[in-house]
């Protein structure tokens, strides 16, 4: 039996140059430019967070009443050159001739972590929401260590923080981080108000102009997005437009139900499992898919 023809040897020099080629067709292809953000030091910044929103829970477990505020502070001193570093990296990213990017880094990461009292309150109402609303809890501590929706919630609310300050690609991907982690997708833009709490999670998606009010849950699979995106002369998507859902205070939106464009689902309504909607609903109402069918809110 004859052997099969040998196969002809590739020409990997034409395989880079296709590469080169494919990658200057980039807009601003970054040659020559520091180096970017890093996932992983990031994804360590985010336990350090952790570690000081929530000390004896996350990083040194054997904490006293005498070396908490060491460990506090030198864990805050890590997080400081840690985080100032990968600003830098991002400010850079845009411009890398940039001669002030140190010192604004480090102003950054100096206002990002004055806000971290506040972020530690809101996630303290967000874990008692979730013990509150879900009778499988058996403690708060059980919704701080194993709940996937307060770490995605834990997260945004980091992420939100940077995304205020002007932090350029740091808040992305801190929620996408979590989001690998989780299944749960929160765009760092989105403005979450106290008690919220996600249950199960797996599959929910909340836009960047979202703004969710006091005491909301969400089940798994829900998604609070956008019902068209608005596009300039070029037909490009124009960024920033308000486009996403306003959930106000005391709602339940029900596992895989669709809420999509700039709707407002009023006070203390309930949105049944697996609805489509597309229209807003008055405070009170009870939407499910027989009464949605019928365009009638009850």
């Amino acid at each position: 039996m004859k052997n099969p023809p040998a196969a002809p040897k590739p020409d990997l020099h034409a395989v880079v140059e296709a590469l080169a080629e494919a990658s200057t067709a980039l807009t601003e292809m970054p040659l020559g430019r520091r180096e970017f953000p890093s996932r992983t030091a990031v994804a360590a910044l985010v336990e350090d967070l952790r570690a000081l929103l929530f000390p004896g829970y996350f990083g040194a477990s054997e904490l006293t009443a005498e070396t908490l505020r060491y460990h506090l502070g030198a864990r805050m001193d890590r997080v400081l050159h840690g985080l100032s570093d990968q600003i830098q990296r991002g400010l850079m990213a845009s411009d890398p001739a940039c001669t002030e990017c140190r010192g604004r880094s480090v102003e950054l990461a100096q206002a990002f972590l004055a806000r971290l009292p506040q972020v530690r309150h809101l996630l303290a109402t967000d874990i008692q929401a979730g013990f509150e609303g879900d009778p499988a809890a058996t403690s708060p501590e059980e919704v701080l260590f194993s709940y996937p929706g307060l770490l995605a919630v834990a997260s945004q609310r980091l992420a939100h923080e940077l995304l205020k300050l002007g932090v350029p690609l740091l808040p992305r991907m801190i929620t996408e981080h979590a989001h690998s982690l989780t299944g749960i997708d929160i765009h760092p833009g989105a403005q979450i108000g106290e008690r919220f709490f996600i249950d199960h999670g797996t599959g929910v998606v909340i836009g960047e102009t979202c703004v969710i009010g006091r005491n909301v849950r969400i089940y798994q699979g829900v998604t609070l997005g956008a019902k068209s995106f608005p596009l300039d002369a070029e037909g490009h998507p124009v960024k920033g437009v308000p486009r996403h859902p306003v959930v106000e205070d005391d709602v339940i939106v029900y596992s895989n139900a669709t809420v999509l464009g700039r709707i407002t689902l009023g006070k203390g309504s309930a949105i049944g499992g697996n609805v489509w909607l597309t229209r807003s609903v008055p405070p009170g109402s009870v939407i499910t898919q027989a009464n949605e069918k019928d365009g009638m809110p009850s």
